[in-house]
């Protein structure tokens, strides 16, 4: 169980190398069910077309959708886009920058599928088989006589080569789709290469510190909802405990005192834990409390500026507060002859 344990927080930790991972065993998946599918066109005009095309395109969205599905960030964009704007602004580009990065990793698998079913080129010789010139291949004896529908009924059974009885014109014509069919996924996979070289190889030199900001910003938007989760479990956790304490408190009276007081050691450890559990529940200790905050949390998030404490000047009272503001040319708010520093505090609009 610890290492179940150890590998789940080692998959949380290591999310984009996760996502990965699973995109690259989406992708073998899609090849390998394609391996184990077995290709069964139906040899008729009607339908020969279909389910052809319908092969080379519904299972690569299937694959794109669940690639959605499976990818954590989905909710976590979905939730960025809907929440209300309250004191932290939205940030168009991050939301950008997020969607385009789920997008290209659940396009892996699909891409996947379309390259290896167009190097095998059964689909593509199924849909596109009726439309052949019987001409480029000899024998056109075997058709003379024969009208336009016999022709196109003949020619849809090229796939099939149980209901095509003349084999030498099937190989011939199942050769030539096929070498189309695979120039058409030779051209895809170029294609899909030079396209990932652009996006990552030409974006960030033209767009580097916008490029930057959007990753810094959707990391941190994915992190504080990693840690706002955990802090939910403890404090839960914590209330749970505190409160099944209390519980058990007020209905054993004193007896559970006087049995606390004949074990010194255990009752030092027990009130340590308590005192553990009293800290992390943060001075939060009502239910009505914990809903406002939630429902504080979605409605208006805090702004991202943090400040820091001035220990000197609130904690230690005026007295501190003022010999420092003498030594540095302030009292009490006023200047004497000392150049005033401007400190730029940077609000961001994610």
């Amino acid at each position: 169980m610890d290492k179940f344990r150890m590998m789940f927080q080692f998959l949380q930790s290591n999310q984009e190398s996760f996502m990965n991972g699973i995109c690259g065993i989406m992708a073998l998946a899609s090849a390998q069910m394609y391996s184990a599918f077995e290709f069964s066109c139906p040899c008729m005009p009607e339908y020969n077309y279909t389910y052809g095309i319908g092969l080379l395109i519904i299972p690569p969205i299937w694959f794109f959708m669940l690639g959605f599905v499976l990818n954590n960030n989905v909710s976590v964009l979905a939730e960025e886009w809907k929440r209300p704007t309250g004191r932290r602004r939205k940030d168009p580009s991050v939301l950008r920058y997020m969607f385009c990065s789920i997008t290209q990793r659940s396009l892996i698998a699909p891409a996947v599928w379309v390259s290896v079913t167009l190097m095998d080129g059964k689909s593509f010789l199924c849909a596109f088989s009726v439309n052949l010139d019987i001409e480029r291949f000899g024998n056109y004896s075997l058709v003379n006589g024969m009208s336009e529908t016999e022709m196109i009924k003949l020619l849809a059974k090229i796939p099939c080569k149980d209901l095509f009885e003349h084999q030498e014109l099937r190989v011939a014509a199942s050769r030539y789709i096929k070498c189309i069919s695979q120039a058409c996924g030779w051209m895809f996979l170029l294609m899909m290469t030079f396209t990932a070289f652009l996006i990552r190889a030409i974006r960030p030199c033209f767009t580097q510190a916008a490029f930057l900001k959007t990753k810094y910003w959707s990391h941190y938007i994915d992190i504080e909802r990693k840690m706002f989760d955990e802090t939910c479990k403890e404090h839960a956790k914590s209330f749970a405990k505190v409160c099944i304490h209390q519980y058990f408190e007020n209905i054993s009276g004193e007896n559970i005192h006087h049995h606390h007081s004949s074990k010194d050691d255990s009752y030092d450890e027990d009130e340590d834990k308590k005192i553990n559990d009293e800290d992390k529940l943060l001075g939060i200790r009502a239910q009505d409390d914990m809903n406002t905050i939630l429902r504080n949390w979605h409605a208006c998030k805090p702004a991202l500026a943090l400040k820091k404490d001035q220990i000197n000047g609130e904690k230690n009272g005026g007295l501190n507060g003022e010999a420092n503001g003498a030594v540095n040319g302030f009292v009490k708010g006023h200047t004497h002859g000392v150049e005033k520093k401007e400190w730029a505090v940077y609000y961001s609009k994610v």
